[in-house]
């Protein structure tokens, strides 16, 4: 597979196009943002970690029946994907109270919800990613309703199937964010799954193992980010 131009660059991952026009390399990057990247730092190796942890948790989904956009892992820090036409909206799930939820609701970090809770946000840095609901998306035809009901089934399963997967190690998905795009009339799932886009704890003692580290200054967030690659590649 030939390498070609890039076409798209984010925070954390640079897009090629390649040889075959249904297919893309993401490239992930050591660079890490938040706050909609008022932050900006570097965490060393953190996209081969990233390349790898995606790798392992997407084989896992589509194993267990989640369509993906994930192809292969062709080098340390390059992923070949599916090209997707991707829907605006991220998607959050969260099993427990933490981030901005907590802050919106004067709630304490780490609360379990009862269910989990699905929410939507409008896909725009400039804007600060704003919270939307079914009727914005339906409005402003982002999806679907068919497109929208299968996003949140596709989301609610891979829930189901990463708490499994990270309890089996030892560790909490608090919550996490997941992006979907549109392949031959059908949904996948894209982006990444790891540290960046979930907030994951050490079960018993609480600790944080993800970008919350770079976040909130704790320190260790190379230690962290490897600390769960080591877990999650493992097996």
């Amino acid at each position: 597979m030939k390498k070609g131009e890039a076409f798209y660059e984010g925070k954390a991952k640079i897009l090629y196009s390649t040889d075959d026009p249904d297919l893309i390399i993401q490239h992930f990057k050591d660079d890490a943002t938040a706050f909609n990247a008022q932050k900006r730092g570097t965490i060393r190796e953190k996209g081969v970690m990233n390349n790898r942890i995606s790798e392992v948790l997407f084989k896992y989904l589509e194993a267990e029946g989640v369509p993906t956009h994930f192809v292969q892992r062709l080098t340390d820090r390059d992923m070949v994907v599916r090209r997707l036409q991707i829907i605006p909206v991220e998607v959050i799930v969260r099993n427990l109270v933490a981030g901005s939820l907590a802050k919106r609701l004067g709630l304490e970090e780490g609360i379990p919800l009862s269910r989990p809770v699905l929410e939507h946000c409008y896909k725009n840095d400039a804007l600060g990613d704003p919270m939307v609901n079914t009727f914005h998306i339906l409005a402003l035809k982002w999806a679907s309703e068919s497109e929208l009901k299968e996003i949140e089934k596709l989301a609610f399963q891979t829930n189901e199937l990463l708490r499994v997967f990270f309890d089996r190690r030892n560790l909490i998905l608090v919550d996490f964010k997941l992006e979907f795009g549109r392949h031959r009339g059908k949904i996948l799932l894209g982006d990444e799954i790891c540290p960046d886009t979930c907030r994951i704890w050490e079960k018993g003692t609480l600790e944080k193992l993800d970008k919350d580290r770079f976040r909130r200054d704790l320190g260790k967030v190379e230690d962290a980010y490897q600390e769960v690659c080591r877990r999650v590649c493992s097996e």
